[in-house]
Parts: C-alpha cells; sequence; structure tokens
C-alpha cells in the first residue's frame, strides 16, 4: 500500500480520517463537559443536602431547649447533662450523621453524650478529642473540619449553665465521604460511558465518512485515471445531495474537456494540413528557382503569395484563439441604422456586383461595432467570392419580434448566386471547413471566415443562420437579441 505524502514530504491524512478525528475530539469534549457538569450538580446537590440537614437538626434542638419536659420530673430539665441525654434517645441519625453532646465549659476537655452508633472507630467524631475540643470552642454555629480521616461537616447549639450545673452544647456532625463518593462513581461511570460511545462512534463514523465520501474518492480515482487518450470516464450520480452535485458537475467538467479535446485534435490536424500546403509549395518552388531573371520575379511573386496566405490564415487562427476571453467583444450604443448604412458603404469595393441596400432597422442597440463590421464585411467578401460579376448583393438589418421595436434585431447578407448545397449547410461555420463552390470549384480560403462570424455572433450571445433566398442564393442572417 503506497502512502500519499505531502510536498513537504510529510503522510497526507486523508478526508476521511480528518472528519473522524474532528467528529472524535467534538464527541470527547461534549461528553467530558456533561460529566464534569454532572459531577458538579451532584456534589453541590450532596453539599446542599448536608446544610439542610445540619440547619433542620439544630432548629429542632434549638426549639426543643425551651419547649422539652423532663419525664422523671414532669418540668423543666434542671442540667444541661440531662437536656442532652434525653433529646438523643428520642432521635434517629443518617447513616453518615452523628448526634453528640457535650457538657463542660468551652476551650476544656469535653464530656461527651453520644448514640449509640457503629461508626467506623477511625472516622467517628466522638472519638477525636482534638477536633471535638476545636468545635467547642469554635463560636460558630457552622463549620468544616478537614481532618487525616476525611471531611467533616458540623453544626452546634450551644446550651447555658444552669443552677449548679455545667453549660454543654448540641452537636451534628456529618461525614460526606460517602455521598461525594456517589458522586464520584457516578462521575467515572460517565467517563466509561463515554469511552464506550466514542468507541461506537469511531466504527459508526468511518462507515459513514466512508460511505459520504465515497463519490469524492471515485471523482479523485476518475481524475487520476484520465488521459488525453481516454476522456470516456464518468461518474455515476445518485441522490441529490451536494456530493451527487458534484459528480455532476465534474461530469459535465469532463463532457466539455473531451468536447474540447476533439476539437483541439480536429483543430491541430485541420492547421497542420492547411499551413502545410503553402510550406510545401513555397519550398518546392525555392527549390526548383533557377537562375533566370524572370523565374527569379514569378517564384517570388508565387512565395509571396502563400506566405501572405499563411499569415492570414494565423491572424484568423489567433482571432478564433481570442474569442474565448470575456473582452472578445466590447458592446456599446449603436445606432443600427448608421452601422448598417457603413458597412454598405464598406463592402461596394469588394467586387463589381450589384449592391444593394435593402433595409435598415432605425434603432439603438448594444453592440461591438468593429466586430459586427467585421462579420457582415466577412460574409459580404463570402457572397462575392461565390457570385459572378452583376449579380445581386442586398445588405440590410431589420427588428423582429411582437413589440412594437422587435425583440430582436437581424443583419444579414443575401446573394443571388447558385446557394449552398445542403450537405455543406451542416459544415461551412465550422473551422477549415469549406463547402463546395457554388459554381463547382473549391474556394481558395482556409475555412476560417465563416467560422470567425459564428464566433463574432455567439460573442454578443447570439448566432448565425443560413436561409434560401427568395428566387435562388443564399442569405447569411447574424440575430441578437436585445435588451428593451
Amino acid at each position: 500500500m503506497t502512502v500519499s505524502r505531502s510536498p513537504l514530504g510529510f503522510p497526507r491524512i486523508s478526508a476521511r480520517v480528518r472528519i473522524l478525528l474532528w467528529l472524535l475530539v467534538v464527541m470527547a469534549v461534549a461528553l467530558g463537559a456533561v460529566a464534569v457538569t454532572v459531577r458538579s450538580i451532584l456534589q453541590r446537590d450532596v453539599d446542599h443536602r448536608i446544610s439542610q440537614l445540619l440547619t433542620q437538626e439544630t432548629g429542632e434542638f434549638a426549639n426543643f431547649v425551651p419547649q422539652g419536659v423532663d419525664p422523671d420530673t414532669g418540668g423543666r430539665f434542671d442540667t444541661a447533662d440531662r437536656l442532652l441525654r434525653i433529646y438523643l434517645q428520642r432521635q434517629y441519625a443518617d447513616p453518615d450523621e452523628e448526634l453528640l453532646g457535650l457538657t463542660g465549659p468551652a476551650g476544656d476537655r469535653p464530656d461527651v453524650i453520644r448514640q449509640r452508633r457503629d461508626l467506623p472507630p477511625d472516622t467517628a467524631l466522638w472519638q477525636d478529642t482534638a477536633s471535638l475540643t476545636r468545635i467547642r470552642a469554635d463560636k460558630d454555629s457552622f463549620g468544616t473540619l478537614e481532618r487525616p480521616q476525611g471531611e467533616l461537616r458540623w453544626a452546634k447549639v450551644e446550651i447555658g449553665p444552669s443552677a449548679g450545673g455545667q453549660p454543654g452544647a448540641f452537636v451534628v456532625a456529618f461525614h460526606p465521604e460517602r455521598e461525594r463518593d456517589v458522586a464520584d462513581k457516578t462521575f467515572w461511570m460517565l467517563l466509561a460511558l463515554s469511552g464506550v460511545a466514542l468507541l461506537m462512534t469511531t466504527g459508526i463514523g468511518w462507515a459513514v465518512a466512508g460511505r459520504i465520501l465515497a463519490p469524492v474518492r471515485l471523482v479523485r480515482t476518475t481524475a487520476a485515471e484520465l488521459t488525453e487518450q481516454d476522456l470516456t470516464r464518468r461518474i455515476p450520480v445518485e441522490g441529490r445531495d451536494d456530493i451527487a452535485a458534484l459528480a455532476e458537475t465534474f461530469n459535465a467538467m469532463l463532457d466539455r474537456l473531451e468536447r474540447a479535446f476533439a476539437a483541439q485534435r480536429v483543430f491541430v490536424d485541420d492547421a497542420g494540413h492547411e499551413l502545410r500546403t503553402p510550406i510545401t509549395i513555397v519550398r518546392g518552388h525555392l527549390e526548383l528557382m533557377g537562375d533566370d531573371p524572370a523565374d527569379r520575379e514569378e517564384t517570388v511573386r508565387l512565395v509571396t503569395d502563400e506566405l501572405d496566405r499563411m499569415s492570414r490564415i494565423v491572424e484568423d487562427l489567433l482571432l478564433l484563439a481570442g474569442a474565448e476571453r470575456p473582452d472578445f467583444v466590447r458592446p456599446e450604443p449603436v445606432q443600427l441604422a448608421e452601422l448598417t448604412a457603413d458597412v454598405f458603404v464598406k463592402v461596394r469595393t469588394l467586387g463589381e456586383r450589384e449592391w444593394q441596400l435593402d433595409g435598415v432597422a432605425d434603432r439603438e442597440v448594444r453592440l461591438d461595432p468593429q466586430r459586427m463590421t467585421q462579420a457582415m464585411v466577412q460574409l459580404a467578401q463570402n457572397a462575392v467570392q461565390h457570385t459572378v460579376p452583376g449579380q445581386r448583393i442586398r445588405i440590410g438589418s431589420r427588428a423582429v419580434g411582437s413589440r412594437a421595436e422587435g425583440d430582436r434585431i437581424e443583419l444579414y447578407v443575401a446573394d443571388h448566386g447558385p446557394g449552398i448545397p445542403p450537405e455543406d449547410a451542416e459544415v461551412i461555420f465550422e473551422r477549415f471547413r469549406r463547402g463546395t463552390s457554388r459554381r463547382g470549384t473549391r474556394t481558395s480560403g482556409a475555412g476560417l471566415g465563416l467560422a470567425i462570424v459564428k464566433a463574432i455572433a455567439e460573442g454578443h450571445h447570439g448566432r448565425v443562420e443560413l436561409r434560401r433566398t427568395e428566387g435562388g442564393g443564399a442569405t447569411f442572417v447574424l440575430t441578437l437579441e436585445t435588451d428593451s
């Protein structure tokens, strides 16, 4: 298997892999953010529940102090010790909660009154004398202790000394480790599920990306297999999505390339043939040229004539090559009647014919006057070549269409010669294609004149047509759409 490399020598990463990597990165970030957010919410809920529990427990004890009744005497409690013992006997603590009573002066080692609970000895607060002393001496009613055994949240309610008795305090202690462990386990479980989801996404994403990019790979493979000799491969178009549109665009490009290469091959063959003939003539005459002055003069005349013909062919080829450029025609507002009259005046010198200005369209249109004059003169020259002296050639323009000013305009050159044979009508506008002369001979041109006329018409987004002349002959019509 070959590895594609970049111009710098680094291995290329395929679009399929890049799509998959981006998908995995986005999903990993999203799933990680979800897991962290859930853990943060659970931890916040744990803190909120502990705070509510501490507030509730201390509030219940604070209400019991002034209202509680000693079951033995039926009266008020006479000592803090007795109050704490009776209250603790009646309470049920949560699994992670400790309810303690402390008696003795603040700052001294307190005496501890506790419920009978099975708490781990290493975490139970009632066995941690140092922590109890700190809580007893603390002036705040709520607090948190960071101990080697773990975090401890606490709250307390102070009890004033009675007659002859010791002061005391009611302490609620909560060990949040187990609650936090539940949140952490949920977090790690979400991470594990996210990992499984990423693995599944990898497989599914790889398959989906491959299916989506299959037409793109086919485009690349087809492009790699294309050669100038074989442009026939096409990509199957399936569906109506962007990939299908890409395949259609690529196929259309191949159609244009195939037509362009075919036209190029024909063009090169025909151009080679047309240029080879004058070159052969020039070489032959130069090789046979003798010392006789008259012979040399005739040879120079013939060679110069052939060189002039080659020059005209090259100029025409350059003109046709420029027809593909966007600035081939430069439209501007033109009075059609004035343009038609100017063309008529210019073409009258092309030959001894019966020239007739047949009609003019009196309106303004947008076109390139120089290119349009060039096309009309070429059509007139073509008419002269295929008629004899004295035959009539008509020049004119007209507006055609349903509207008052017409939907389009037509400029035409009509002759009354023999006409165009049907078999020639299909090819005369192609490059280097010459029809049979209407006098039964071949024309002397290179076969580019009507191709130039066609290029000028198409440059104006119009067309050139061949029609029969009433009474016999050929009429060439340049048809242009109007903007009005």
